[in-house]
């Protein structure tokens, strides 16, 4: 079965140039790609700075993704507070958010949920269990390695037989792309041949946001948006990857 999948830190709907707040403007590039699941990062509750909105909610409406999960990581001193969130267009079965914080560094954390995915292509019923990681790291080199070692040892993930298909991505902040392959791939996972340059969206030289897969589960074509609304949309680019489930 084949899916898209598409990871985006979305800056809180604030524009990476113009500082403008408008998530129409994100949820206009997502809907450009049609992805199955979205992992979004920086995603604003309840803000001052975004009208108050629950962007989750928001952003599902208008997309119409039934199935959401979102977990706060940071309080906003003048209110509110922002997160990850993970849509989908597969019934959740479960949801957890595992705190990957590195004290005295702000807080991080990886929203963790399982679905129920049903195979269009095969007669009656069949279905699978896929397992999707949504990960925001932090800005110290040391610090992103210790939250990713931290996840390779957090359950549910170290009860997960080999085959389970699993999905891990979001913002890596990994300014060189060279995390994943140091520290996911060595535990089974598989990446892009090549990383892709997402950051900052309006001339893209980082590339801070990866995926990876294990299991099950086929990484195709890995590719960036190059929508002209979404160099403004946020600061940065979101990640859109094709993957094929066995």
């Amino acid at each position: 079965m084949r899916l898209r999948l598409l990871t985006y830190n979305i800056h809180k709907g604030i524009g990476g140039v113009d500082r403008r707040y408008d998530p129409l403007r994100i949820a206009h590039v997502i809907a450009r790609y049609d992805p199955d699941l979205v992992m979004l990062q920086e995603v604003d509750q309840h803000a001052r700075r975004s009208n108050a909105d629950r962007q989750v909610d928001l952003l599902g409406d208008f997309l119409g993704f039934r199935h959401r999960s979102y977990f706060p990581n940071v309080r906003i001193r003048s209110g509110g507070e922002y997160g990850n969130a993970i849509l989908s267009r597969f019934p959740l079965t479960e949801t957890s958010n595992i705190d990957v914080t590195v004290p005295p560094k702000k807080r991080r954390s990886i929203l963790h949920g399982r679905y129920r995915i049903r195979f269009r292509e095969t007669p009656g019923k069949h279905t699978r269990t896929l397992h999707v990681y949504n990960l925001h790291l932090g800005l110290s080199g040391i610090e992103r390695k210790i939250q990713l070692r931290m996840f390779l040892e957090s359950h549910p993930f170290v009860g997960l037989h080999h085959r389970t298909p699993i999905i891990v991505a979001g913002d890596f902040n990994d300014v060189w792309g060279t995390l994943g392959k140091k520290l996911l791939e060595p535990a089974g996972f598989q990446g892009s041949e090549r990383p892709v340059k997402t950051f900052p969206a309006w001339g893209p030289i980082r590339p801070l946001d990866s995926i990876y897969v294990r299991g099950d589960i086929r990484l195709g074509h890995v590719y960036r948006a190059r929508l002209r609304v979404a160099t403004r949309a946020s600061d940065h680019l979101p990640l859109i990857a094709e993957v094929e489930i066995e």
